[in-house]
C-alpha cells in the first residue's frame, strides 16, 4: 500500500513539475523555474520508494501513462491545447493499456514454470 501512495505523490509530483515547466518559459522565469526542479526531483525520489514494493514495469507504466494522460488533460483545460476525438482515443488507450499492465500482473495470472 505504501508503494502505491508513494506512486500518487510521485505522478502529481511529476505533473506539478511539467505545469512548472510549461510556466518557466524555457526557464527565463525564477519562481516556476525552481518548481521544475523541486517537481521531478520530488517525483523521481517518490518513484524510487514506490519500487521498494511493486514492480518496475507496473510503476512506470503507471506512472508515465497517468502522468502522460493527466498532463494532456491539464494542457486542454488550461492552455486550451487542441482536443479532438483522436485525443480522447488516445488518452483511453493510454489508460487503458496502464489497466491491462495491472491487471496482467495479478499473481493468478502469473505463470508457473514446469
Amino acid at each position: 500500500m505504501k508503494g502505491y501512495i508513494a506512486l500518487g505523490m510521485a505522478i502529481f509530483s511529476e505533473i506539478f513539475g511539467t505545469t512548472m515547466l510549461k510556466l518557466s518559459e524555457g526557464f527565463t522565469n525564477l519562481f516556476p523555474s525552481i518548481g521544475v526542479i523541486v517537481g521531478f526531483g520530488l517525483s523521481f525520489y517518490c518513484l524510487s520508494l514506490c519500487l521498494k514494493t511493486v514492480p518496475l514495469s507496473l510503476a512506470y507504466a503507471i506512472w508515465s501513462g497517468m502522468g502522460t494522460a493527466l498532463t494532456a488533460l491539464i494542457g486542454v483545460l488550461l492552455w486550451r491545447d487542441p482536443f479532438s476525438i483522436i485525443t480522447l482515443v488516445g488518452l483511453v488507450l493510454i489508460i487503458g493499456g496502464v489497466v491491462l499492465l495491472n491487471t496482467s500482473k495479478s499473481p493468478e495470472n502469473v505463470r508457473k514454470p514446469s
